[in-house]
Order: structure tokens, then sequence, then C-alpha cells
């Protein structure tokens, strides 16, 4: 264990997690922003916005969204524009939320500007300076009713003895392995964009770094076919949590 907590802290922490708005590629816009009574050239100048910062912006009707985006909406994050103005300046508030309706990211802007169209826009545009460009992950597989049905197939990772499984269950939680790329896979819920366990590989054959959704980092492994997380307790020891194979 000792030998383990050293190799965990010689390796980068930098986690894949799905609920970073940069890892997004397509961004669903409303038709209207209801806080606002007019549009003053809001949808227009914020959809070009996130278009130069390599987002996708998803056209009103779902029918023509792409295969990916229309199969699970947990691979589309939703933006809007709110109304924060007070009687001094024009003031938005940036908003994007996942599939779960959960807000992962809301960034503010204002203007000194007094007309409501190019105050608007001012606002808006120093909301999107903290919007980061989209940097997409791996998609999440197809689902029913926004449950997954179809995980991903599994590729291999630091060891072709590996299991191939797609699902693991500790007794009390089901969730799915999906392969985010060759050094890096997720455990999830099914239909959840926000992972439960983020694993990157290290230099130690089938041991793994590992960050939790609570954002603790620990180290995790295969174990006769199970993977394995030592989960910090808050009296600073671990506790093995195993999520056999189904």
């Amino acid at each position: 264990m000792k030998k383990l907590s050293i190799l965990m802290l010689a390796v980068s922490s930098t986690m894949v997690f799905a609920q970073k708005v940069s890892d997004y590629k397509y961004v669903s816009v409303p038709e209207k922003f209801e806080t606002f009574k007019e549009d003053y050239g809001l949808k227009n100048f914020f959809t070009k916005a996130l278009t130069g910062k390599k987002y996708i912006i998803l056209p009103v009707i779902k029918d023509n969204w792409p295969s990916e985006a229309k199969s699970n909406f947990c691979n589309v994050v939703n933006a809007d524009v709110i109304n924060d103005k007070n009687v001094f300046k024009n003031k938005v508030i940036v908003q994007f939320k996942d599939c779960n309706n959960n807000v992962i990211l809301e960034s503010k802007g204002g203007s000194k500007i007094k007309e409501y169209e190019e105050g608007l826009q001012d606002a808006t545009k120093e909301a999107l300076l903290k919007i980061p460009l989209s940097n997409p992950v791996a998609f999440l597989p197809a689902s029913t009713n926004g449950q997954n049905t179809s995980p991903e197939p599994v590729v291999s990772v630091a060891s072709t003895t590996i299991p191939e499984a797609n699902s693991y269950s500790n007794g009390k939680l089901d969730l799915q392995k999906i392969q985010i790329d060759t050094n890096q896979f997720i455990l999830a819920k099914s239909g959840s964009s926000v992972p439960f366990a983020a694993f990157k590989t290290t230099s130690k054959n089938s041991v793994f770094l590992v960050k939790l959704a609570d954002g603790n980092t620990t180290i995790g492994y295969f174990e006769n076919g199970s993977i394995v997380i030592d989960m910090p307790q808050g009296d600073g020891k671990f506790s093995k949590e195993v999520f056999a194979a189904k």
C-alpha cells in the first residue's frame, strides 16, 4: 500500500470528467431566451460566439440532430443566457446545464452601455470570455428514455489481461465501464454524464490513478476480473471497494 501511495503522488492528477463544458461538442440553445422580453440580436450573437469556440450549435428540432446527439441527450450541453440587469448596468448570466439539469458552469458579464441591444451583447461577450474552447471527449452510448442501454466497446488498457466486461457492480451500485482512450476510462451510472470515477494509467501495469466524483484522488487496480478502488475514509485510512464484472 505504501508503494502504491508513492506511485499515486508521482503521477499527474489530471483526469477526464464529462461535466466540463469543454468536454462537449454539441450545444443546445433555446429558441428564445425566456428572461428577455425581446431578442435584441442576442441569440445570433451568442451562437456565433460559441461556434467561434468550436462548439456545434444544434437546431431547435431534435429530429435534425446528429445521431450521436439524438441517441443520447447526455452528449449535449444545454446553454442559456439569463437577464441579470439592474438599474445601472446591462448584466447577463451565461449558464450551461448537463442532461440531468445540473449546472456545470455559470459565467457573469456586465456592460455600462445603456442601449439594450449593444449593451446586452457587450455583457454576453464578457461572460463568454470564461467559456473554454470545445475539446470533446468520448461520447456516451445510445440510450432509451435517457438511460444508456448499449455500452461502448471497451479497449484493453495497459495490459492485454484486463477483462473485457462493460458492466460492474459492488452489489449496491451498477456502473458501466466506458473507454475514453487507450490511457483512460470511466465508471459511470447509466444515463449520467458525471462519472463515478475516472481512471488513468500509471507506469505500473494494471494500476490506475483514480479521480472520484467528489474530487478525491486515489488508486485503483484489477483483481481477479474485478475493479478495485481504494476509497478514502474520513480518518485518513482506505477501504477496499470491489466492483465485480457482471
